[in-house]
């Protein structure tokens, strides 16, 4: 039986600026920061080079597990209209206006002003961002 969403995961080119977005700036929780190639029990990860670094935000009701490359990564690109693939990350904030001006303050990349949702039936509000690698993100008011 289901018991509920638990994480997404996603490469970044830089753990540090990464943290900053998602923690210092959207509010979610660090859990766990460690070098990538370790368990948690501290025993090596043959499969993953070294200098990976690994982290997993708590977003409320699920995780963003990120990972970054030792060597950095490229930026992400759009997902192109017809190809399968994940659009955006939404996450749900009490003041959807409050936010974008703080995160336009900080110089991050901002798509789209606050506006009413076009399906008001489950969020009234939303705005777009992008993250430092050019992931776009949905904020959503309930």
């Amino acid at each position: 039986m289901l018991k509920g969403f638990e994480h997404v995961g996603m490469t970044v080119s830089n753990i540090d600026k990464s943290l900053n977005f998602y923690v210092d700036l959207l509010g979610l929780k660090l859990v766990v920061r460690r070098s990538g190639d370790e368990r948690s029990d501290g025993e090596p990860v043959d499969r993953r080079p070294a200098g990976h670094q690994l982290c997993f935000l708590d977003a409320g009701n699920a995780m963003l597990e990120i990972m970054g490359p030792a060597t950095g990564a490229l930026q992400a690109e759009d997902v192109a209209a017809g190809r399968a693939g994940l659009r955006h990350l939404t996450f749900c904030f009490d003041d959807v206006e409050t936010l974008y001006r703080r995160l336009e303050a900080a110089g991050v990349e901002m798509v789209e002003a606050p506006r009413q949702a076009y399906n008001r039936d489950i969020i009234n509000k939303v705005a777009f961002c992008r993250d430092p690698d050019g992931i776009l993100i949905e904020l959503v008011e309930r």
